[in-house]
């Protein structure tokens, strides 16, 4: 019997770095996400390809199911980061994978550069197949607060809060009347999240203060019908992040004419921004080169 599953793609408006220390956090699933559909096969073992956004095969590998284990037939990168994530997910219900053979394809709707959950969308579908709770297996293999889970499940906004049990989440009713001057401008390179995580595990120092302060920008951003309040807003939480990583805010030090504001989204030097203006204000961007600009409607659920 043919399975198939679908997670969402995510972006991070609030609390990026600090969210890993229990700071309220905005996040907000995207329309673009990633579908893994399996199929039984009267080969043995496990096929897996993997489709770019362009349905072109970028991976393609085999893995070997005997003695109740997994093992990659190739010892490449991929195979072995897929390998981890298959095997915590048996480790977890040792029923997923038993000797049978099975075809797994999975489809990606965005390009993977553009940081918007490849791994994340990932994982959750492999939970979903195994049966098993992805927080758990996101933290046995890729790590991180987990907010890009909690997106993958989601079709609405929602706040996320990370504790010493299972995180605080609740889906919010954003009040802002102005998405037509919200965009996302992709900053033409990918960001690892998994190392901007560990930079920030080394050198934080954060206080029960600074977190209050980020979860109070977000609760008011949450509730905020003013654009210029918005904007306000935004520019008060790149400030503080800003002291927090030691990094100047993405305005400052690339786009200090802009007439707008704009946020940095996730970890900070890559993937996409948020820019605030008109559709015209947008040509700023792409005299620059940045020409992947997507409106708040084409990229938010």
């Amino acid at each position: 019997m043919t399975q198939k599953f679908h997670s969402n793609g995510k972006l991070l408006l609030t609390g990026e770095y600090a969210v890993l220390d229990g700071a309220l956090a905005l996040a907000i699933p995207v329309k673009f996400g990633q579908t893994l559909t399996v199929s039984p096969s009267e080969k043995a073992g496990l096929l897996w390809k993997s489709h770019d956004q362009d349905g072109k095969i970028w991976y393609e590998g085999s893995f070997g199911l005997q003695n109740n284990t997994i093992k990659a037939i190739q010892t490449d990168d991929t195979s072995n980061r897929l390998l981890a994530i298959l095997s915590s997910a048996k480790t977890m219900n040792p029923e997923f994978l038993t000797e049978e053979g099975y075809t797994a394809v999975t489809e990606l709707e965005f390009p993977a550069e553009w940081g918007l959950g490849s791994s994340s969308t990932l994982i959750n579908n492999i939970a979903s197949w195994a049966g098993v709770d992805a927080l758990h297996l996101l933290d046995q293999s890729f790590g991180g607060s987990g907010y890009d889970i909690a997106a993958a499940q989601r079709d609405s906004a929602f706040t996320y809060r990370r504790g010493e049990g299972a995180p605080e989440i609740h889906e919010v009713d954003l009040k802002w009347d102005f998405t037509d001057r919200l965009f996302f401008v992709h900053l033409n390179q990918k960001q690892s999240s998994t190392q901007e995580i560990e930079r920030y595990k080394t050198s934080r120092n954060i206080s029960p203060s600074l977190l209050d302060e980020i979860s109070a920008i977000t609760t008011k951003l949450v509730n905020t019908a003013s654009f210029s309040e918005f904007n306000a807003l935004i520019t008060e939480h790149e400030s503080v992040i800003s002291d927090l990583i030691a990094v100047s805010p993405i305005k400052e030090s690339r786009f200090p004419d802009f007439g707008g504001a704009v946020k940095s989204l996730g970890a900070w030097g890559g993937d996409f921004i948020l820019a605030t203006g008109k559709v015209e204000d947008m040509e700023y961007f792409r005299s620059k080169g940045y020409n992947t600009i997507l409106p708040f409607s084409k990229m938010i659920k």
